[in-house]
């Protein structure tokens, strides 16, 4: 049995960790909103000078030319800002992560003690059910590490994957962008 003095320190834990998770949420949040403005500030800049550039020009010629030039940048900044916002978003799941995974050794330390006092108290003649208790804990522990690695495995694979999509598509960009600039 716990006591109350346990429970409340377990409670005051839970808020704290709350309260940590949700502070690292809106730092994640403050730096999209972040990113976001700059981006918006950017564009506003961008397309200012994209305005000047298209109402200076003189002829077909230039304004084919134009807009090849502006392509190829457009989609290295779009791949740039979904690097922005994927490092962003990672970087706040690698810290919720550790909170969780701290979260979760010290309550898996909590319930093996539990089950380690629960073994010693045990009543004579129960020695089968404790060693079924054990052999659950124990295949819950596997269970967890192993649905743990998989989605470590995953989320690398992921990154992995986003880096190489968005290599292609800046180089796709960059090679679509060549013959363009040419027949201008």
């Amino acid at each position: 049995m716990m006591t109350a003095e346990q429970i409340l320190a377990t409670h005051k834990a839970n808020i704290e960790t709350l309260f940590g998770l949700t502070g690292k949420a809106f730092e994640g949040v403050e730096k999209l909103v972040e990113l976001n403005l700059q981006v918006a500030k950017a564009a506003m800049g961008e397309a200012a000078e994209t305005t000047k550039a298209a109402l200076s020009v003189k002829d077909a010629q230039e304004l084919l030319a134009l807009q090849a030039g502006l392509l190829q940048p457009a989609a290295e900044k779009a791949a740039a800002y979904s690097r922005h916002l994927y490092d962003i978003a990672a970087a706040t799941n690698a810290e919720v992560s550790k909170v969780v995974e701290a979260t979760a050794a010290e309550s898996q330390k909590k319930f093996m003690a539990v089950v380690d006092t629960a073994v010693k108290n045990a009543p004579a003649g129960t020695e089968n059910a404790v060693a079924m208790m054990k052999s659950a804990v124990a295949a819950a522990n596997n269970a967890y590490e192993s649905v743990h690695k998989a989605a470590k495995q995953a989320a690398e694979v992921a990154e992995a994957n986003f880096q190489t999509i968005t290599s292609t598509a800046v180089k796709a960009t960059q090679v679509a962008a060549k013959p363009a600039k040419r027949a201008a």
